[in-house]
């Protein structure tokens, strides 16, 4: 296996984490979810930071996000499978 672009802790999961620097849209990226030990692949469509999230279904605002496989928060604005999701289109549930 080649090393993943990204990281998924549960298959609950709707958002990985990018583990690499400088991914660059259109880049076909694999990823793992680590509970299970399975792969995952997705198109980039966005360039998108190490540590930031990639959607890896088609979110709508409104939507949950899960990752750990807990709530961490709600989309704001849409997001595309593959595409960038962070602060500019999340925000916690919390405030």
């Amino acid at each position: 296996m080649s090393e993943p672009q990204f990281l998924v802790h549960s298959p609950k999961d709707n958002v990985g984490v990018v583990v690499v620097e400088g991914l660059k849209a259109g880049t076909d990226m694999l990823g793992v979810i680590t509970e299970s030990d399975t792969t995952i692949n997705v198109k980039s469509e966005h360039d998108i930071p190490i540590g930031h999230k990639v959607a890896l279904a088609d979110l709508r605002e409104g939507d949950t996000i899960i990752k750990y496989g807990v709530d961490i928060g709600k989309m704001v604005g849409p997001a595309k499978t593959g595409e960038h999701v962070h602060v500019h289109n999340l925000k916690t549930k919390r405030w």
